[in-house]
């Protein structure tokens, strides 16, 4: 049997809005080098949406990880930050202009899910089936 190799990518950064920007731009990148063109634009949206959330609820150490990992058919993107507490997908009307990031991220992905980092912090993390 052969086995298509783990690919992964991550960045560290604050998640202040010039960096958010940043970010989307390397997603993008990265992914048109590993030729998964199609799954930018839905890469690019989850991924500012968690990073929002993150620079939104985090408190005051915006820290985070973004990771890549690209395994077999499967793109996981994960952001992972130094606050314990779970975020919550609220019910927002459609014409929100905030609190719709979670619900975002659950419609243009394949799964989402949360879990807790060590003991201070947690991994919000979507996966997009690669074709």
């Amino acid at each position: 049997m052969i086995s298509q190799p783990t690919r992964q990518c991550a960045v560290e950064l604050q998640a202040l809005p010039p960096r958010i920007g940043q970010v989307r731009r390397i997603v993008s990148a990265q992914l048109r080098y590993w030729h998964l063109d199609p799954l930018i634009d839905r890469a690019a949206l989850g991924v500012t949406e968690l990073l929002t959330n993150v620079h939104r609820h985090a408190g005051p150490d915006k820290r985070c990880t973004v990771r890549l990992e690209l395994l077999l058919d499967r793109l996981t993107v994960s952001v992972r930050d130094r606050d314990p507490r779970l975020p919550v997908v609220r019910d927002a009307a459609s014409d929100a202009t905030c609190g719709r990031g979670l619900a975002l991220v659950a419609a243009v992905s394949e799964c989402w899910g949360v879990r807790p980092w060590e003991t201070s912090g947690k991994v919000v993390w979507f996966t997009l089936p690669a074709p």
